[in-house]
Formats: C-alpha cells, sequence, structure tokens
C-alpha cells in the first residue's frame, strides 16, 4: 500500500509538472512573442518620434545624386521634400517623354526609391529592365509611373499616389508638371536645344532657360520652400539637375526670400562635356547666376579618391573638384561659408558617389548649429 502509494504520489507529480510545463510553455510563447512586438512597436515608435523630430530639408535637383542624398537623409528626418528637375530626356524617361507625352519619371523614380522604408528590395525591383522586345530599355518603374499618369490623368497625381504606396520618409515632388525643354546660348550664338546637347557643350554655353518661359512651379513645391528649416541645392549635374530648378522664375525668387541657409553641394569630379574644366568658383557662379544670388553654404569635398579611379576618370576627361586658394577667397567675397568633408564613396570598386551619410551629418549639423545661435 506504501509503494502503491508513494507511485502514485511520484506519478501525479510528474504529470503535474510535466502538464504545468506545457501549459507554461503554451502561454509564455505567445506572451513572448507579443512581448517582443511591443518592444518592436515602442522601439519604431520612438524612431518615428526622433524622425519627425528632425530638421526640414528641401532638396533640389535629379540625377543620382539626389537620391543619394535622400538614401541616407531619411535616417536623420523624415522631413523630407525632394523637388525634382522635368527635363530629362534620355534612356527610358526620353522614350516616354517622346511617345506618350508623359513627364520624365526616372528621377522621380530614383527618389521615391530612395525614400522608401526598404530601398534595396524596392530598387531591384523597380530598376528592373526589360532587355527585349517593345519595352526593351523600360524600366519597370517608369511604366508603373507611366500607368499611374494615366489612370489619374496627372502626372503629379501619379506621383503623390506613388509617395503614398510605397510609405516613403519624407515626399518627392515634380518642380513643375509643365513640358519644358531646356535651351541654351553658346558664346558664339549657336542654340542648343535639350539636355543631350547641352550636356555635351557646357564650357561654351553663355545663358541658359527653359522654353517654354516662365512655367508654373507646384504649389506644394513653393509651400516646401517656404516652410523648408534648409534648402539643399544637388548633389546633381550643373547644367541637367539643379539649374533646371533654380531656371524657373518662382521658385529662385522664393528660395532667395526664404531665410532657411541655402546649400549648394558640389560633385566631386567635373563632367565631361558637361562642365569639363569647371572650378567649385565656376560652378557655385553660374548657381547664383540662376539663383540671383550666391547660396549661403558651399559644401566641397576633401577626401582622398583612390589613383585608380583618379586614373580612369581621367581617361573620361573628368577632373577632381578640389577647393582651390582662389576658389574660397572668390566664395568668401560672393559672401559664401565653405563646409568641408571627406565625400567620397566607392561602389563595387569603380565607381565614385557622395558618401550620404557624411553628407546629410554635414546638412543636419549645420541645421542645428543655426538653430542653437
Amino acid at each position: 500500500m506504501e509503494l502503491t502509494l508513494s507511485y502514485i504520489l511520484g506519478l501525479g507529480t510528474a504529470l503535474f509538472l510535466f502538464f504545468a510545463y506545457r501549459f507554461l510553455d503554451r502561454k509564455t510563447t505567445p506572451m513572448t512573442k507579443r512581448s517582443a512586438r511591443r518592444r518592436g512597436a515602442v522601439i519604431a515608435r520612438a524612431v518615428e518620434y526622433r524622425l519627425s523630430m528632425g530638421p526640414f530639408v528641401v532638396a533640389l535637383g535629379g540625377g543620382t545624386g539626389l537620391s543619394t542624398l535622400l538614401r541616407a537623409l531619411k535616417s536623420y528626418t523624415r522631413n523630407i521634400v525632394a523637388v525634382v528637375a522635368v527635363t530629362d530626356e534620355g534612356g527610358s524617361s526620353g522614350k516616354l517623354k517622346q511617345e506618350w507625352g508623359v513627364l520624365p519619371p526616372g528621377d522621380v523614380r530614383n527618389c521615391i526609391v530612395a525614400l522608401a522604408e526598404n530601398d534595396n528590395a524596392l530598387k531591384r525591383l523597380l530598376d528592373f529592365r526589360f532587355d527585349r522586345g517593345e519595352l526593351a530599355g523600360h524600366s519597370l518603374g517608369n511604366l508603373m509611373l507611366l500607368a499611374v499618369s494615366e489612370q489619374f490623368g496627372d502626372f503629379r497625381l501619379a506621383v503623390e499616389e506613388m509617395n503614398y504606396l510605397l510609405a516613403i520618409r519624407g515626399r518627392v515632388l515634380p518642380v513643375t508638371t509643365e513640358a519644358v525643354t531646356l535651351t541654351a546660348e553658346t558664346r558664339e550664338g549657336e542654340r542648343l536645344r535639350g539636355e543631350l546637347a547641352i550636356a555635351e557643350r557646357g564650357p561654351d554655353i553663355a545663358r541658359i532657360w527653359l522654353e517654354p518661359r516662365d512655367p508654373k512651379p507646384l504649389k506644394d513645391v513653393l509651400r516646401s520652400i517656404d516652410e523648408g528649416d534648409l534648402i539643399a541645392l544637388g548633389p546633381g549635374s550643373l547644367f541637367t539637375s539643379v539649374l533646371p530648378n533654380l531656371l524657373i522664375r518662382e521658385v529662385s525668387e522664393r528660395i532667395r526670400r526664404s531665410t532657411a541657409p541655402k546649400v549648394y553641394i558640389c560633385n566631386l569630379m567635373t563632367q565631361p562635356g558637361e562642365t569639363g574644366g569647371f572650378s567649385v568658383e565656376d560652378h557655385v557662379r553660374w548657381v547664383a547666376a540662376a539663383l540671383r544670388s550666391a547660396p549661403e553654404y558651399v559644401v566641397v569635398n576633401d577626401g582622398d579618391i583612390p589613383n585608380h579611379l583618379l586614373d580612369k576618370y581621367r581617361t573620361e576627361g573628368a577632373e577632381p573638384l578640389y577647393l582651390k586658394k582662389s576658389d574660397r577667397r572668390v566664395l568668401e567675397e560672393m559672401g559664401c561659408t565653405v563646409l568641408q568633408g571627406n565625400l567620397v564613396q566607392i561602389l563595387d570598386n569603380s565607381l565614385l558617389r557622395h558618401n550620404g551619410q557624411v553628407l546629410s551629418e554635414i546638412l543636419v549639423r549645420l541645421c542645428r548649429e543655426l538653430k542653437e545661435e
């Protein structure tokens, strides 16, 4: 009887412990998962709050330079408006502009992808290019913007819809929804029409403008400029990315009137054909002429570029844009403060790009220091 009772008690204890373990395991696992989700949500809210308190940056430009800045800047603030030029006429954008009459979507697409939460996966998808048939050369992202434009009948609404669908940090806006053509005149009086022609003759250009004259910018672009804590010009091609935005009269007027610091971000290298032989001073003088006022700050790279990349770019006709003593003296006379840093980033050991992280730190720090004054 004693043995039987001990056996029963032992078995009962074992069963109790077993079922207690299973019960607690079943109960605690969901609790642990819920706790992890709650912790994740708290962290996400904290990050979102930090980003919401970041400076309001309005960045004007186009091409790969602007998207490089945006990709890093979104980790410092979600208060970003990217104002994108609409004069692109090369590649897929040029074909869609010519065949469908739509504004060139390529630079807008790049900026939307750059501001998306998971830009790497999205970039691979939207940058996918068809390689045969009638779609050869077109990217999926450009075709999506075309499709949404056709659906809404308005390129601006299409861009806004893509902003919403991809839940980007910030906002991307075309500077205007009017079909405009970049036009220039050389010193010899020759007329150049379109980005492609101008990109080959930059050093010969005497003046540059948009046709038709005086296009209307988006009201949201003007409102963003009025509200911005900092206005960044570039980085990007001087004549074909930065200046087209400033050649719109109302845009340049609003920028001049804004009390926010205006920062021109100089390229790392000159661009063959477009800015061959240009100095930092030459770049700033063109920006000041379009803006009718010199930018208060100019950001210039002072980091070393590896010799193998210098040789590679020089064979293509490009030279590094370092600040000369004469540049600094002239810029100071123009009222510009020079900000320098190692802005060099190397991709695949063959491509030079701005280091968006360092560049973003310079801009955010400038905002913070000016607010503390």
